[in-house]
């Protein structure tokens, strides 16, 4: 059975229009608005500033490496406002926070990286910068 090459194209070619292209990577929406976890101060030995999400006394605090071109320096802080959101209304969100998170201890919440909520919850990664550093453990 012969195709005519314009069929075959349409077949297996793919929309150009960005709205429609799959990305690998999880990607700034263009509107949105923080409405879960709150930015949290303590005096972690890693951080200064996290991403805390609490239900009762329980709490789990998300932190993100940053990084000043300028200085050259990284540091772990809050995340993204614009990922907060999406974490918070991932379907397995609940059951990862139930399993992770626990009671403030000396001022300190269990914490994750966003790397890691992320892979736990099979979301697509943020772009991986050559800067970036990770843990060798579950736990910070």
């Amino acid at each position: 059975m012969l195709f005519r090459r314009e069929g075959l194209k349409r077949l297996f070619s793919f929309s150009s229009s960005e709205d429609q292209i799959l990305r690998y990577h999880y990607e700034k929406p263009k509107i949105y608005l923080p409405m879960y976890g709150r930015t949290y101060r303590c005096d972690h030995p890693v951080y200064d500033e996290c991403t805390l999400f609490e239900n009762g006394k329980r709490g789990l605090a998300v932190i993100q490496q940053r990084y000043d071109k300028d200085t050259k320096i990284t540091w772990w802080g809050e995340i993204d406002p614009w990922l907060a959101n999406d974490l918070y209304l991932h379907p397995k969100f609940t059951e990862y926070f139930e399993k992770r998170s626990g009671e403030c201890m000396h001022g300190f919440y269990p914490t994750v990286t966003v790397r890691q909520i992320m892979w736990a919850l099979k979301m697509k990664p943020v772009k991986r910068e050559r800067w970036e550093t990770c843990f060798d453990r579950k736990d910070i």
